[in-house]
């Protein structure tokens, strides 16, 4: 990538801010709406697939659209393109807080998703062209700190809003941010160029954003149309066929937008696998965790997001302390025990009750952090490690695209799950049809049937349910770091093969600045 030697200045800093308050609304909104989804549900009238999909709309978009928004900054420029991603970002947001219905937000999402790609990429791209090598570590060091800063504060954030405005507040709190970040683009950051890039695909932009599409709105709308149904079996086969078709597309490319040969360098495979399955179980624990905290245990959003901090602030310092223990005991040993310690979390958390309270569920969110911490962060490093200076770049956006579809697929899996679980076992004896199709359509809704007919009975049922309901995902996530614990611990390569160089250690300091 092109870059320019900066002229040392003190606006350098100024435009570093710029950048750190782009990255910190983008990180605490991967956890804000998680807060409100309780409350947007009593709201909205939204059943667990729907919000699902508020949840999966900004995912999937981003997933689909980020390394395309990468080569549409190298090539058009980057702080044009940067400025263009915080506009449409604004736009969403402002889309969500005047939203009305469910359709309403999950498109307001699905526009931010479309900002959040051209953010993320092109934020960390900047930094060449604003510090020398010597000052460019402490410039994504605290780029990384304000995107794992946003994570823990998204919920308190939306909490705290949720306790004193409406939903909408979730959305409107991106404004000033975002206002201002374009402010600061406009007059701190110089403008870059690549234009030796590759040019966007828009065949592969469009096979990535139909596949994953079809995928995750099949696994959603499943549990309530039956995993045998045609048009989900039809969505399946769809999805199979637009996915093959990209990766078959990719691999004959010359220059390709995704580059699916670092796939047979076997140290990147496995780590690029352990880090995608971490972000799975973490984005489908965030998603049915507030739910409980709210509706069976009877805490506001604000408790809620504060309930949160354990799992996030053990997951904060595993991550920071990692990397002496690889140095130590090796990278292998490291990715296997954080999975261990994963596992052991998640199988205690599926022991759970209606009456456990949140001292029991504190403990095994803090384990969970730990592992959470201690898997993913030697696992990425791991995979970037394992390849040659020159394919850093690509390694590094293949990684967080990966990572992005585990998340959107972790929420879709693990949601439907739950929803599954859920009603299968609520009880709804007695109650009129159209009742008993709200009740079972989440938690939130079968408390609101069971306070408009007075009925204790099906509270009970729908806390019991709900309980059960996310033991199974805790128990199923258990299972899957368990079997990557062992996968790792016989498979991972021990130490990176490729040569150290400046390039794949920008690379892993920028992957994690995008976490």
């Amino acid at each position: 990538m092109a870059t320019v030697t900066p002229t040392p200045s003190p606006r350098r800093w100024w435009a570093l801010g710029a950048l750190v308050a782009s990255m910190l609304v983008l990180g605490f909104d991967l956890t804000i709406l998680n807060v409100a989804l309780p409350t947007m549900a009593e709201q909205l009238g939204a059943t667990t697939g729907e919000q699902q999909w508020m949840a999966d709309a900004y995912v999937v978009v981003f997933a689909a659209l980020m390394l395309p928004a990468g080569l549409l900054g190298d090539r058009f420029g980057r702080r044009r393109m940067l400025i263009t991603g915080l506009g449409i970002f604004l736009a969403g947001s402002l889309i969500g807080a005047l939203a009305g219905d469910v359709t309403a937000v999950i498109a307001a999402r699905a526009v931010m998703g479309v900002g959040g790609a051209l953010v993320m990429p092109l934020a960390l791209s900047v930094l060449p062209s604003l510090f020398g090598p010597d000052e460019r570590g402490k410039a994504v060091g605290i780029i990384s700190a304000a995107s794992a800063l946003g994570m823990p504060l998204g919920p308190i954030i939306g909490g705290w809003l949720l306790d004193r405005f409406w939903w909408g507040s979730v959305f409107l709190v991106n404004v000033p941010m975002v206002a201002i970040g374009v402010a600061a683009c406009v007059f701190l950051l110089p403008e870059t160029r690549d234009p030796s890039s590759p040019k966007v695909d828009t065949v592969s932009t469009a096979l990535t954003a139909t596949g994953l599409g079809a995928l995750i709105y099949a696994i959603i709308e499943a549990p309530g149309r039956g995993w045998g149904d045609p048009l989900i079996l039809a969505l399946f086969a769809a999805s199979a066929l637009l996915l093959t078709g990209l990766v078959l597309r990719e691999r004959r490319s010359v220059r390709p937008m995704l580059d699916m040969s670092l796939l047979a360098h076997r140290g990147f495979l496995l780590n690029a696998v352990a880090a995608t399955l971490v972000t799975f179980i973490l984005s489908g624990l965030l998603f049915v965790l507030p739910p409980y905290l709210q509706a069976v245990l009877g805490h506001d959003a604000l408790g809620t997001g504060v309930r949160l901090l354990p799992m996030m602030g053990g997951l904060i310092v595993a991550a920071r302390g990692a990397q002496p223990v690889v140095a130590r005991f090796g990278p292998r040993a490291v990715v296997t025990a954080g999975l261990v310690v994963l596992a052991f979390a998640a199988l205690l958390g599926s022991r759970t009750t209606a009456e456990s309270g949140y001292g029991f569920t504190a403990l095994w969110l803090s384990v969970a952090g730990v592992g959470f911490g201690f898997s993913v962060v030697p696992a990425m490093d791991g995979a970037l490690g394992t390849l040659p200076a020159d394919r850093a770049g690509s390694g590094s956006g293949l990684l967080m695209t990966l990572r992005q579809v585990g998340s959107a697929i972790g929420i879709a899996l693990l949601g439907s799950l739950l929803a599954g679980a859920f009603r299968d076992r609520l009880d709804v004896t007695g109650l009129p049809a159209q009742a008993a199709d709200t009740a079972g359509e989440s938690v939130v809704a079968a408390h609101l049937v069971g306070g408009e007919t007075g009925s204790a009975d099906l509270l009970a049922s729908a806390n019991s349910a709900y309980v059960h309901g996310m033991g199974v995902v805790l128990l199923v996530c258990g299972a899957a770091a368990l079997v990557s614990a062992l996968l790792a611990g016989a498979f991972l390569p021990d130490a990176p093969r490729a040569e150290t160089s400046e390039a794949p250690d920008m690379a892993v300091a920028e992957a994690d600045a995008r976490q």
